[in-house]
């Protein structure tokens, strides 16, 4: 009688989890840090049709790094979970906190009971009526849940971003400070080739191992701006994404928008062009 093949359960779970961390670690990276009004997106995708960050609710926004396909599936699904709840009950009722533990529910099932986990880490991110409100909820790919502060980096090199991030970021940063620091930590070296680093370490820059140029046709960035009425979600672009970027503008700072359509989520850009939310 021949022994039915057997692997130990510790192994299933290891296997699965570095497969996962493999597929998530090609993307690019994804930066969400909390700004003086609000919190900012900010995505390295060139793509204008496939979002990596988009609106979920009101104050709630969700950003994903991985394979597309599988965290598109968890968006809509976390927009007919908060409309669904806010038609049964009250739109206060659809919270960021309650939103990350339908998603980790449903992530930490695949990761156990499928034979392939989701390849994908995503951001729940909601903007407070002050700074201290805010809140961001990373979730993984075996359905772990941590409630960040302040910054989060996901996807690529996210270890060395986030070291990066926790030396420059402060409290009360102006939008136009904000993007251009995460544009300047997706911009950093990662290691210089043929060093002996330690892995994680970050790398300075050098003649031999120059910071990536990063514009802002290389870009895709949001807000969530807590001074806007109700729906809150902004996305940033064109001109005024530009000048954000611009160092030599001291004029830069928060965006503005037209009113004449409260609650709309307009593209925020030199003109104010209006579109619908991703």
């Amino acid at each position: 009688m021949s022994m039915p093949f057997y692997v130990p359960p510790e192994q299933v779970m290891k296997d699965r989890a570095d497969f996962a961390r493999k597929g998530i670690a090609r993307g690019r990276s994804v930066i969400v840090l909390g700004y003086d009004k609000g919190i900012a997106f900010v995505a390295e995708n060139p793509s204008r049709a496939l979002h990596k960050v988009s609106e979920i609710y009101d104050r709630i926004a969700f950003a994903a790094v991985g394979r597309y396909n599988e965290f598109e599936s968890l968006r809509v699904a976390g927009i007919r979970y908060a409309d669904l709840r806010g038609y049964s009950y009250d739109r206060t009722d659809v919270t960021a906190r309650a939103l990350a533990n339908s998603y980790a529910q449903t992530i930490g099932a695949v990761f156990t009971q499928e034979q392939k986990p989701f390849e994908i880490e995503i951001v729940v991110a909601e903007v407070g009526r002050t700074a201290d409100g805010d809140q961001i909820f990373r979730l993984t790919y075996d359905g772990s849940v941590a409630d960040e502060q302040g910054f989060v980096a996901m996807g690529g090199a996210s270890d060395i971003a986030e070291q990066r991030l926790g030396q420059a970021w402060r409290p009360g940063l102006s939008l136009a400070e904000a993007l251009r620091m995460a544009v300047d930590v997706l911009a950093a070296p990662a290691a210089a080739p043929g060093s002996a680093a330690q892995p994680g370490a970050a790398a300075a820059a050098s003649p031999e191992n120059p910071p990536r140029v990063i514009d802002a046709s290389m870009l895709e960035v949001a807000v969530l701006d807590r001074e806007r009425p109700r729906r809150t979600f902004r996305r940033v672009t064109g001109a005024l994404l530009e000048r954000l970027l611009s160092a030599d503008d001291p004029t830069a700072n928060a965006p503005t928008a037209d009113e004449s359509h409260p609650g709309h989520p307009e593209v925020l850009s030199g003109e104010s062009e209006q579109t619908p939310p991703a």
